[in-house]
C-alpha cells in the first residue's frame, strides 16, 4: 500500500511540474521558436483595463496602421511559394521597408502582386524591384506590378535592378526588352490613354560575377550582390545594409561559399530549403532522379539549409521555397533541426518581420482579399496630347450612340471636378 501511494505521489509531481511547464511557457510550431519561459500567462495582446481600449500588443500586423520607428525594418513576405500556382501560397516577393520611409522590392514572383496589393501600399512606393534571376517563379509578376500600378496611378516609371547573363540574352536588359515588346500592345493603348511615363521601365544590370558588389548606394542604403548557384550562370543573393541593420535575401541557390562569407552578421537571412526529395516525388510528382538532383545541384536541402545557418549565425534565420502546408512543413523542419539550433522561421506567405537593435519579432499581416489601389502623393498625370490614338476609323464606325443615358450624369460630373469637353477627347 505504501509503495502505491509512493508512485502515485510520484506521478502527481510529475504532472504539475508538466503543468507549471506548460503555462510557463509556449511553443510556436509555425516559426520554429522553442519553448520561451515568461513570468505570467497574459492573453495575446496583452492586458486590457478599459472596456474601450485595445489591446496593447499587437501580435497580427494591419497593414498601414504602425508607423515605423526611424530605427527599425518591417520585411514582409508577399510570396514564398513553389513555380506551380496556388492560392494559398504565391511565389517569391519580399517587400522591405526601412524606418525613414524607403521601400524596396526583393523579387515579384507570379501570384506576389495581389499580396503586395493587400498591404495597401501606393504604386508610386513601389517603384525599385531588384531581381536575384529571371525564372517566372522570381519576376512573373513584374508585368502586373507594371500595369496595375500604371492604372493605379503611379507616375514615375519602375526602376529594375537585375543581373547580367553569361549571354546577352539570357540577362535582365534583354529579358525586360522583350517583355515590353511582348506587351507592345497593352504599352501603346495605356499610353495614348492615360499617360506613358509611368509604362517606362528603367534596367540597371549588373555584372552577376561581381562578389559583395555594390550595385545600389543611395540615402543611406547599400545594397550588394554575390553569385548564387541555380540552373545556370546568372542568378545572385542580395544584401541590403542600413542604418546598423543587414537583411540577406538569398534568391534561389545551391549551398555556395559566397553566400557563407558574405551573409555574416546578417539580421535577417533569408535562404531557400527546398521542400524534401520524398514529397517531390509523391506529392509534386517528380521523377525521383530529378527529385534527388533538385536537392543537390540547383536548390538547397532543409539540412543544407541548417549547415549554412550554423556557418554564418543570423540573428534569426527565415527559410522559404516551400510548400507550407501541415504534412510538408515539419519534415523541413526536422530536417533544418538536424544541423541549426538557432532562431527560425519557416516563411508563409503574409509573414511580417519587424527588426530592431533589441529584438526580431515574428507576426502574420491580417489583410483585406477585396484591397482597392491607395492614392499616393504624387499628382495625376495629364494625358500626352501629342499622341496619335491607336483607333482606326474602322473600330470608331462601330460606336453605338448612348449619349442620351449619359448625360445627364456626365454633366454632374464634369461640375464637379471641372472638366471640359477637352479633357474628353485623349483616347476616344
Amino acid at each position: 500500500m505504501k509503495r502505491k501511494l509512493f508512485i502515485f505521489g510520484i506521478g502527481l509531481v510529475a504532472v504539475a511540474a508538466m503543468a507549471a511547464v506548460y503555462t510557463a511557457g509556449l511553443f510556436n510550431g509555425r516559426s520554429g521558436q522553442g519553448t520561451a519561459l515568461v513570468k505570467e500567462a497574459e492573453a495575446a495582446g496583452g492586458k486590457v483595463t478599459d472596456p474601450k481600449g485595445t489591446a496593447p500588443e499587437r501580435y497580427v500586423y494591419y497593414p498601414g496602421t504602425e508607423p515605423l520607428r526611424k530605427d527599425e525594418i518591417r520585411l514582409i513576405a508577399a510570396g514564398t511559394g513553389m513555380p506551380t500556382a496556388r492560392r494559398s501560397q504565391a511565389a517569391t516577393c519580399f517587400l522591405v521597408e526601412l524606418g525613414d520611409g524607403q521601400k524596396f522590392l526583393f523579387d515579384i514572383g507570379s501570384g506576389s502582386h495581389a499580396n503586395l496589393q493587400a498591404l495597401m501600399i501606393p504604386s508610386n512606393f513601389l517603384t525599385k524591384i531588384f531581381l536575384t534571376h529571371l525564372h517566372t517563379d522570381h519576376w512573373g509578376d513584374l508585368v502586373s506590378l507594371w500595369a496595375g500600378g500604371w492604372t493605379a496611378g503611379r507616375t514615375v516609371p519602375l526602376e529594375v535592378w537585375g543581373p547580367s547573363g553569361a549571354r546577352e540574352d539570357m540577362g535582365t536588359k534583354y529579358a525586360v526588352e522583350k517583355l515590353l515588346q511582348a506587351y507592345n500592345w497593352d504599352y501603346m493603348t495605356r499610353a495614348v490613354t492615360i499617360n506613358p511615363v509611368p509604362g517606362s521601365i528603367n534596367v540597371h544590370e549588373f555584372d552577376y560575377k561581381g562578389i559583395n558588389k555594390v550595385i545600389y548606394q543611395a540615402d543611406g542604403v547599400t545594397i550588394r550582390t554575390w553569385p548564387a548557384i541555380h540552373t545556370g550562370d546568372g542568378p545572385v543573393s542580395f544584401s541590403l545594409e542600413w542604418n546598423g541593420f543587414k537583411v540577406v535575401i538569398g534568391g534561389d541557390t545551391a549551398p555556395n561559399k559566397w553566400f557563407t562569407k558574405y551573409a555574416k552578421d546578417a539580421d535577417l537571412a533569408i535562404h531557400e530549403a527546398w521542400l524534401t526529395s520524398k514529397t517531390m516525388v509523391n506529392k509534386y510528382g517528380q521523377p525521383p532522379q530529378l527529385a534527388a538532383r533538385i536537392n543537390l545541384t540547383f536548390h538547397t536541402s532543409a539540412q543544407a539549409f541548417g549547415k549554412i545557418m550554423s556557418i554564418i549565425k543570423p540573428r534569426h534565420a527565415v527559410s522559404y521555397h516551400f510548400f507550407n502546408d501541415e504534412d510538408t512543413r515539419y519534415e523541413v523542419y526536422d530536417g533544418i533541426r538536424e544541423t541549426y539550433d538557432g532562431p527560425l522561421s519557416m516563411a508563409d506567405d503574409m509573414m511580417v518581420w519587424n527588426i530592431t537593435k533589441d529584438k526580431i519579432t515574428e507576426r502574420m499581416a491580417v489583410s483585406p482579399d477585396d484591397a482597392w489601389d491607395v492614392p499616393g502623393p504624387g499628382k495625376p498625370l495629364p494625358p500626352d496630347r501629342t499622341r496619335k490614338s491607336e483607333y482606326t476609323q474602322f473600330i470608331l464606325d462601330g460606336r453605338f450612340d448612348t449619349s442620351d443615358v449619359d448625360a445627364l450624369w456626365l454633366k454632374k460630373f464634369m461640375k464637379k471636378h471641372g472638366l471640359t469637353e477637352e479633357d474628353l477627347k485623349t483616347g476616344q
